[in-house]
């Protein structure tokens, strides 16, 4: 609603009241010199976008999109935020990740931003025997520990909370995670553990230390097997209640369980999603706390993780562009903790410079942006509302048909929510094939001259249980078996393109197949000849005009020169001489992969 100044001034009462109907007919007007001929709603159809679990993006939202009222920040039903004061006495919490035994690197973070710590500690990371000394120079009273220990959670818990006693920190001063998970460890590894453990840990930070939890509720492994928003929220809900139950079983209340779990989310550089996800989680976990009838005891905590998924490890820099929208949608959406991950992450252990620009995305949102001074900054508008709305009711679904199949344990097990999952990937999947779903770097504006970017290996992550899928995964294998051709020849395989006609005419084409064969590691050759470029194969730029006038000539006179395929960047024709046809939305991994077989790339 818009207040009116004292004076009464309106800007916009010169100008007659629009109506839907008539922005519609605008709509289609522009579209029909396009080509398209739709009217009405189908004119605001046309210009949707289809997302994941069913959802569509209108390119309009207006008042009467009406969505349920999101309350007050730190009350049921918490959409508006788990406390009351937001973020906005200092900011989010900026947790690091840490998995290596390295003192000076944990204190360096501390020294310059980070607030809190992630450490994974056991099998592929710290030992449990180390943990006094990558902690030693921590003030365990002001900087928060977070164990991610796996089946190893008991003896690192007991080392953790020893360190606590040593060193004469209050009880009530402890703040923190002991990180207990089995179902996130089943889902990682195959392999579960004893939840009684982490019932008795969780009984011990009820009674002795009230700012310490006990439980992760991980939602990365859903997120990182190609999971869609609302599976990742369906699967963490489910993944609650099943702690809920067992935690309630051992004789905590539920207010009591409740205050023992953290939820750990993923933030990726869709930024409004990400925002809407978050909301969406807090709304429904405040409904699982009032089914159980503790509703003031439904505030979530919420632990948000920049994508994995997301990264790439070509032209890596990018990702400093993606963790920071991803930064800042966690921020504008709620969290709690969040944790970005650093640009060279999927390369190996992150250097100095890596973990330095990491921490400080989170600092320059808060300090400079003042992202943290709004709470809920994105809330009121119509998209994110609807958006947050339709989210919360497609994860609310997805988590009932888990607990209709036997519960989070049931469907890990027989392989029902790895089907799921491994369908929404497949679809994604598609998208990023025909780069519907652009990746910078990768398959757009790929780099091949880049200098690739080295790192000391990382420990090898958990295995065995759900996929771990990245988004560049289908364009790293084709650049794989581009570097080797490279590393066995001395050259790379190469592709010319035949521009035909004046550089106005060609310039856009020659450009789009370019990026297009560079994302699978074909080098592209636009000066001289086509026998002086050292390709076997050529590609036809120019506007269609041209193609009319010139494109079969043209291909067979490349033909006479020894070109053995032809390719022809535009709308698939019939052109005699033209093997193929590559084009916005074709499906570019396809093509790429039988150009490398052709040109005798091995797999």
């Amino acid at each position: 609603m818009t207040v009116l100044p004292d004076d009464g001034l309106e800007l916009a009462a010169e100008f007659p009241d629009v109506s839907h109907e008539q922005w519609q007919r605008l709509v289609a007007g522009v579209l029909r010199k396009s080509g398209k001929d739709v009217e009405g709603a189908q004119a605001e159809e046309a210009l949707s976008t289809a997302l994941e679990d069913g959802l569509r993006t209108r390119p309009l939202f207006t008042a009467h999109d009406a969505a349920p009222e999101p309350g007050f920040p730190g009350f049921a039903p918490f959409v508006r935020g788990s406390r009351a004061e937001g973020n906005t006495v200092g900011g989010w919490d900026v947790r690091q990740r840490h998995s290596v035994a390295d003192a000076a690197t944990v204190l360096g973070d501390l020294e310059n931003g980070v607030t809190s710590l992630w450490l994974v500690v056991g099998e592929g990371g710290i030992p449990v025997s180390s943990l006094g000394r990558v902690l030693d120079g921590v003030y365990l009273d002001l900087a928060p520990v977070v164990l991610d220990a796996g089946p190893e959670v008991e003896p690192a818990a007991r080392e953790l909370l020893r360190l606590y006693e040593e060193r004469g920190v209050a009880p009530e001063a402890v703040r923190g995670n002991l990180g207990g998970d089995p179902l996130g460890h089943e889902a990682r590894t195959g392999r579960s553990y004893d939840i009684a453990t982490v019932a008795g840990l969780a009984r011990r930070c009820a009674d002795t230390y009230p700012g310490l939890r006990a439980l992760t509720v991980d939602a990365l492994p859903y997120h990182e097997a190609g999971g869609s928003a609302a599976q990742e929220l369906g699967a963490s809900i489910a993944t609650g209640v099943a702690y809920l139950r067992e935690l309630t079983e051992a004789g905590l209340s539920v207010e009591q369980a409740c205050a023992q779990l953290e939820f750990r989310y993923a933030a990726t550089a869709d930024q409004f999603l990400t925002i809407a996800k978050l909301r969406a989680a807090r709304r429904l976990w405040a409904r699982v706390a009032e089914a159980c009838g503790a509703p003031a005891a439904g505030a979530q905590l919420q632990h948000v993780v920049t994508s994995p998924v997301m990264m790439t490890r070509r032209d890596p820099w990018v990702n400093m562009l993606r963790t920071t929208i991803a930064t800042l949608a966690a921020g504008a959406g709620g969290a709690d903790s969040v944790t970005v991950l650093p640009f060279d992450n999927e390369l190996g252990l992150p250097d100095a410079f890596a973990r330095r620009i990491a921490r400080n995305t989170s600092t320059i949102l808060i300090e400079e942006s003042h992202l943290s001074r709004v709470i809920d900054p994105a809330g009121g508008s119509w998209y994110v509302e609807r958006l947050t709305d339709e989210l919360a009711h497609a994860g609310w679904e997805f988590f009932r048909t888990i607990e209709r199949d036997g519960g989070q344990a049931a469907v890990l097990r027989s392989g029902r929510l790895r089907t799921d999952l491994a369908t929404t990937w497949a679809e994604r999947s598609k998208k990023l094939s025909k780069r519907r779903e652009p990746i910078t770097g990768v398959s757009e504006f790929p780099h091949l001259a880049e200098k690739p970017v080295e790192r000391r290996p990382a420990p090898e992550a958990p295995s065995g249980g759900l996929p771990r899928v990245r988004r560049d995964e289908a364009y790293e294998e084709l650049r794989a078996r581009s570097d080797a051709h490279l590393a066995a020849t001395g050259s790379r395989p190469r592709i010319f393109l035949a521009a035909i006609g004046p550089a106005a005419a060609h310039t856009a084409r020659t450009t789009f197949a370019s990026n297009l064969f560079q994302a699978g590691g074909i080098e592209p050759v636009t000066d001289g000849t086509f026998a002086e470029s050292g390709a076997t194969e050529v590609c036809l730029c120019s506007s269609d005009a041209l193609y009319e006038e010139q494109a079969e000539s043209v291909a067979a006179e490349l033909r006479a020169t020894g070109a053995s395929h032809v390719f022809l960047a535009g709308r698939p024709g019939q052109y005699q001489g033209v093997d193929a046809y590559v084009f916005a939305g074709c499906d570019a991994v396809a093509v790429l992969s039988a150009t490398l077989d052709r040109m005798g790339v091995s797999r």
